[in-house]
């Protein structure tokens, strides 16, 4: 989502790392550039102005320290600002138990499979959730909560004959507690901001249910409109808190900027994906170095202590160190990577290395690789000197691709040992043991040319 916006801050950034002295000439010069980016990705008009005088003022009255440059400082203090933009502090639920949670919002923005993304990330942390079906008007939102309840086990209020909104809130709450349910998020009907008699309805629904929280599910792509809905509901709900759907599409990032300046209520949560599991926390301080091109190796951690069988990535890690690891090692890898997400997703993650153009094409080629993989024998998994004239044919029919595409492959795959090797017992044993052992790996040190090139060692 914030690509636009982190490739045309990099460009100024990079520019500005090499001022020597600072002014209020080349800072002004430079926050203008700052501001046609924060415009060109739809922020709001007021919300970049604000932001670039807040980040001047800091800059010109602020003393440079002696151990990094001024340019690097004017970098910290926009990092800084962008952290306030976004809302400092990690963002998290109202720990009240039994907890009542209002999902509201526009048409299309993801209300529904938001709250059954919800229920299911509050479930991991222990919670006990429960589903209300408060759509009536749109039948299939009934039933598309019900389905996704069953498929995750959670228990789901629905009356298909009732209209009463209010009603159905309050029978859904009594149920709960039958249930035993700590958590309920009681699903809404999607309706335009203008739209009076909706918004009213909402209003009853809040009176009725008094809940704890009131969540805005916003697509991502609403860009400068976003301050105009976000306001609206804000006004008549006083919003506790916002959930960004669609992050991983081709927004500009503005909604994220602007709606929390307007309404003061913080970006609780994110979707990342379509599936299920593909949500996450709001972390301003991680998501604004992400922006800003430093990656998120802390996010990149967790998700690999999530979705990762420990004993197994340490077992890899030391094959790996050793430079003793073949295609059947590889494969085992990849099935593991793909827990975690796509290549271009991890690449981001990683500072340094957000110029790395990570697409469709290298998505393909992993799969293009693993079809490889799987139709060598285990022998010439494990030992693939043996792979041989005849065998490369054979396992280029087997996976439908070209004898060229086997040969580049263990041509790359040879490479990527030899990258091993020359990394080995160093910062790449120390990158390894962090993600295996809970902590952070230092990697501050690298050089990012290094890193670029091992990502790009499996580019086809």
């Amino acid at each position: 989502m914030f690509d636009s916006l982190s490739d045309k801050l990099g460009k100024t950034l990079r520019n500005l790392r090499g001022v020597g002295k600072l002014s209020e000439e080349n800072v002004s010069e430079a926050l203008g550039e700052v501001r046609k980016a924060l415009l060109s990705a739809d922020v709001h008009f007021r919300t970049a102005r604000e932001f670039v005088e807040e980040v001047k003022n800091a800059c010109l009255g602020q003393e440079v320290l002696k151990s990094v440059s001024p340019g690097q400082q004017v970098v910290k203090i926009i990092h800084d600002e962008l952290v306030k933009l976004l809302g400092e502090g990690t963002t998290r639920l109202s720990e009240d138990r039994p907890l009542r949670v209002l999902m509201v919002g526009l048409h299309g923005a993801g209300k529904t499979t938001t709250s059954a993304k919800l229920a299911r990330r509050m479930a991991k942390d222990g919670r006990s959730p429960m589903l209300v079906a408060c759509d009536v008007y749109r039948p299939a939102a009934i039933d598309q909560l019900e389905i996704l309840a069953e498929q995750e086990g959670f228990p789901c209020y629905l009356d298909r004959s009732e209209k009463d909104v209010p009603g159905i809130a309050r029978a859904g709450w009594e149920e709960s507690k039958k249930q035993g349910s700590d958590i309920i998020i009681f699903d809404t009907a999607g309706r335009l901001q203008i739209d009076d008699e909706l918004v009213r309805e909402l209003e009853l629904l809040k009176r009725e249910v008094n809940p704890h929280e009131i969540l805005l599910v916003a697509d991502a792509a609403l860009g400068q409109e976003a301050v105009n809905v976000a306001k609206t509901f804000h006004e008549r709900l006083s919003l506790t808190g916002i959930v960004l759907t669609k992050v991983d599409g081709d927004a500009r990032g503005g909604a994220a900027l602007s709606m929390k300046k307007v309404t003061g209520a913080p970006i609780k949560f994110m979707g990342v994906g379509e599936k299920i599991d593909e949500f996450e926390v709001f972390h301003p301080d991680r998501i604004a170095s992400r922006i800003l091109g430093m990656g998120d190796v802390v996010s990149l951690v967790e998700k690999a202590q999530e979705n990762l069988d420990q004993d197994e990535s340490m077992r890899m890690a030391e094959k790996m160190l050793k430079a003793e690891f073949d295609f059947e090692d590889f494969l085992s890898q990849m099935k593991q990577m793909k827990k975690i997400g796509s290549m271009g997703s991890i690449a981001k993650m990683l500072p340094g290395m957000n110029n790395v153009q990570v697409g469709d094409a290298e998505e393909e080629a992993l799969v293009r690789h693993e079809a490889i993989i799987l139709s060598m024998t285990k022998d010439e998994r494990r030992l693939p000197r043996i792979i041989g004239g005849s065998r490369r044919k054979r396992i280029a029919d087997g996976a439908g691709v070209q004898i060229k595409d086997v040969n580049q492959l263990i041509k790359q795959f040879s490479q990527m040992q030899k990258m091993m090797k020359k990394m080995k017992g160093g910062k790449m044993k120390q990158m390894m043991s962090a993600l295996g052992g809970g902590g952070m790996p230092d990697m501050g040190d690298m050089d990012p040319k290094e890193l670029a090139k091992l990502a790009k060692q499996f580019k086809g």
